[in-house]
């Protein structure tokens, strides 16, 4: 390990002081959320019957709380997170009794309990959130995200093309793009699933692909500031890495706006600027703190790039639908062509690069 030690005279004991506010991404750095347009798009909410997978999460609440201000029909919270789901529902509804229709507990794992709830609700709109999203405990755990990432969509997939949805928006990554990890690999698939059912409904099934979600749950801005709270070190994988970077409100209104202009088979991908490198960020937030935290460079972990990539080596990137989204084509992939050889492959904890070719 090496260390950086910022120029800073203050050393206040971090137990008497609070956690500073959480930046805004234009703060920390001068990033502002691009303009999708997405309100003259999305009255095709209006009126419709909407499910959000994952709506206990980041993303997936703030989705829910833009979909439920154009007035939907109906909206499905759907979570295993009792306590996500709660926090959702106070935040849409104005209270978390959870006694209501509006939240649904179920694990996508669990495919029967999703037929059943897609039979029921008859969603018209389904936006797919549900995932496991840190990458080096999936490289120690590759089975989960298999069973998560990959069957879990593929069993909201099938729930949704049983129950005759017209529009699927599946989230993703941009580590599904020339994937080096188990999450890559896993959202790559996911990605070549929805092509597939896109295929066979001739529905406007899509995926969307972003970077890093600023201050999403389990993400660098909230846990930079802890460490720093804490007194530090705050750690960095490598000095020179780099993320692209957008705010949780910016990266479902992209979410909201493939589900209007997407085509059936499609990846969206949001211009983001350009990538960040992380060093920055974290001496950017301790210099905001105004404290003396030290940095400490810890290697980049298995599976992990030093800078990210937005699209797949040989992919026709083409920019037609919006001047700050692009969309690009993934090979479809039959639920038939999935394999035990795909999960033994993860399970030996070998390249990936083949699951998602």
């Amino acid at each position: 390990m090496t260390t950086d030690t910022p120029a800073c005279s203050c050393s206040t004991p971090s137990s008497d002081r609070a956690v500073p506010l959480p930046p805004t991404l234009e703060e920390l750095l001068g990033h502002e959320d691009v303009d999708t347009g997405v309100h003259a798009v999305a009255g095709f909410l209006t009126g419709r019957r909407v499910l959000v997978t994952g709506a206990g999460g980041s993303i997936g609440s703030e989705l829910a709380r833009q979909i439920a201000a154009y007035g939907p029909a109906e909206l499905t919270l759907l979570d295993r997170d009792e306590t996500g789901l709660q926090q959702t529902q106070l935040s849409i509804a104005g209270h978390g009794l959870l006694d209501t229709r509006d939240v649904v507990l179920t694990d996508i794992r669990d495919r029967d309990s999703l037929v059943q709830v897609f039979a029921s609700r008859r969603p018209e709109i389904v936006f797919h959130a549900a995932a496991l999203k840190h990458l080096p405990l999936l490289e120690q755990y590759p089975a989960e995200g298999w069973k998560t990432n990959v069957l879990g969509t593929l069993n909201v997939l099938s729930a949704a093309r049983e129950a005759g949805v017209e529009r699927f928006v599946n989230v993703s990554t941009d580590k599904a793009a020339n994937p080096t990890s188990t999450l890559g690999a896993t959202k790559r698939l996911a990605e070549r699933l929805t092509a597939w059912f896109a295929e066979q409904t001739s529905e406007q099934y899509v995926s969307v692909r972003f970077g890093n979600v600023f201050g999403s749950r389990g993400s660098i801005v909230p846990v930079f500031q802890e460490l720093i709270a804490r007194g530090g070190p705050v750690t960095v994988t490598h000095p020179d890495a780099t993320r692209y970077f957008m705010s949780i409100p910016e990266a479902c209104h992209l979410v909201v706006q493939a589900a209007a202009i997407g085509s059936p088979g499609q990846v969206l991908l949001l211009d983001m600027g350009e990538p960040v490198r992380i060093l920055d960020v974290a001496r950017r937030l301790i210099a905001r703190s105004g404290r003396s935290v030290d940095i400490v460079y810890t290697g980049l972990r298995p599976g992990e790039k030093l800078h990210e990539e937005l699209s797949n080596c040989g992919d026709t990137v083409q920019r037609s639908l919006h001047p700050k989204i692009s969309h690009a084509r993934v090979p479809a992939l039959s639920p038939d062509e999935l394999s035990t050889d795909m999960l033994a492959e993860a399970l030996t904890a070998e390249p990936l690069s083949a699951l998602a070719s």
